[in-house]
Formats: C-alpha cells, structure tokens, sequence
C-alpha cells in the first residue's frame, strides 16, 4: 500500500481532527469515548476506577488516531493540550512508526479554516 506524505493532527483529550492538505475529503474527526459522564460514572464508584478506565480509554483513543498515521510518511501533531505529546510517547513504543517523521507544535484552541492553513503553512516550510 502506497503512503501519503503529509497529515495534520489538531488534537486535545476529547478529539482529534486529522488534516490531510492533498485529500478532496473533509477533515475527518476521530472522537475519544472518555468523556464528562463516563468519569462522572467510574467516579462515583471509585477515584481509582476512574483513572484506570480513562488510562483505557485514552490508549483506545490512540490507537484509533495512530491507525490512521500509519498511512502517512510525515505528520504534524498540534492543539492546546498535552495530548500530542502522550500520544507521540504513544507511538514512540512501536516500531511501526519509527520511519514516520513526526512533528509536534503548540497551538491555542483554532477555527478549521486555521487549522487548515497552519497545516499548509507548515509543510510549505519543509
């Protein structure tokens, strides 16, 4: 399977929205399933079933958004948490990944039309 070059991740804890700059294809959202009500309900049962189901969750999280990296050469990690660097430490553990280049950049909270051009902006520069 032939790979694409370049992807954009504008990511944080909750969603990741994947920027792929040469596709005709709307940005794509990959969505974590831990969200306030889940940890509202592993709360009530315990401070430590919380953060095991959220540790749980947020690796099924990666994994997901790590899937789709696999179909790329090289792939720009931003947002305004530290979600792209957990899940960049997420990546660095499997060899799969060793030949893609990634990049990570700190961003605020943007609009998609931004998150377009900072993309662009971006890969323009390499």
């Amino acid at each position: 399977m032939k790979k694409n070059n370049n992807l954009g991740i504008w990511m944080d804890h909750s969603a990741a929205n994947l920027i792929d700059i040469n596709s005709k294809n709307e940005c794509r959202s990959i969505v974590s399933n831990f969200n306030s009500e889940t940890k509202e309900e592993a709360l009530n049962t315990s401070e430590s079933l919380m953060h095991n189901k959220r540790q749980q969750m947020h690796k099924a999280y990666y994994k997901e958004v790590a899937d789709e990296i696999l179909k790329y050469n090289h792939v720009l990690l931003f947002g305004p948490t530290n979600a792209k660097v957990e899940l960049h430490n997420y990546l660095k553990k499997d060899l799969h990944f060793k030949k893609i280049k990634i990049d990570i950049e700190p961003t605020d909270k943007m609009t998609n039309n931004e998150k377009d051009a900072f993309v662009k902006n971006h890969f323009e520069k390499i």
